[in-house]
């Protein structure tokens, strides 16, 4: 099967270590102007434009390429700083490539000096609301007021004040995991030298019975990154038992903190 088109992982400046790459033997370092750039051979059945687009609709397909897509990079990223490119960035000829990489070299070298030394992480925080509910009194004073007056009051009056408390439980888990969430966010913004928000996920994409009240990557120098994944331990001990629990990664290829912008004529 002819192998005509060209497919790309990444970018580095540096000559990389292709034997950390085990597993992959159809991977090939072109080096390209000051660029070294991680590619292989594939052919248009899987990775024509037409066929590509089939194919995401192939879960299998889909997860074991990106999965494959990943870990190419990260190996990369383990003796070098890498500019990763989108899984399925496909390339006609190395003509195409060479003259992508020459068009956008003084872009790809700031970014480099933008990355060099710093490391992508993920956090998602989320909220269990029921085991908030039962902490609630710790949390909200005006929740703990409400409390010592049902416990004071008369069986009717103690009735109307619950059903009080029941409303005035759910605006303040709402007032809380804003709270929290955005405390969580501007701790890890003091150790980042650059962050970035994406949008919250539903629990049908998540696979939790909890709620996601924060989902950001920052980009961490290297030497503070001790210090970043102290303070998510640090965290996670202090809050889970209120029902906040903290999901962190990394490091990531740093795609959220790349401005590279692609010529639409690059497939």
């Amino acid at each position: 099967m002819n192998n005509n088109l060209i497919y790309v992982y990444c970018l580095t400046n540096s000559p990389p270590d292709m034997d950390v790459i085990e597993g992959f033997n159809t991977l090939v370092s072109l080096k390209i102007d000051d660029f070294h750039v991680i590619i292989k051979g594939v052919n248009d059945l899987e990775f024509s434009e037409v066929n590509f687009k089939a194919k995401l609709s192939d879960i299998e397909w889909l997860e074991s390429n990106a999965r494959e897509h990943v870990v190419v990079i990260n190996k990369v990223m383990d003796k070098s700083s890498v500019i990763p490119f989108k899984f399925g960035t496909i390339f006609h000829s190395e003509e195409r490539l060479r003259q992508f990489i020459s068009d956008y070299s003084i872009s790809l070298s700031e970014n480099f000096n933008y990355i060099d030394g710093k490391e992508e992480w993920a956090v998602k925080v989320f909220c269990d609301r029921l085991v908030l509910s039962e902490k609630i009194d710790d949390l909200s004073p005006e929740a703990a007021e409400l409390e010592k007056q049902i416990m004071a009051s008369s069986p009717g009056k103690a009735f109307l004040l619950k059903r009080k408390k029941t409303e005035l439980i759910e605006n303040e888990i709402d007032r809380l995991c804003k709270l929290y969430g955005q405390e969580y966010f501007n701790g890890f913004e003091d150790l980042s030298e650059s962050t970035s928000l994406n949008n919250l996920l539903p629990k049908e994409f998540t696979g939790r019975e909890d709620t996601m009240i924060l989902n950001a990557v920052f980009l961490i120098r290297k030497e503070k990154v001790g210090e970043f994944v102290s303070f998510v331990e640090q965290l996670k001990h202090t809050n889970e038992k209120s029902g906040f629990f903290i999901d962190s990664s990394g490091p990531w290829p740093p795609f959220s903190f790349i401005s590279i912008k692609e010529k639409s004529d690059t497939r």
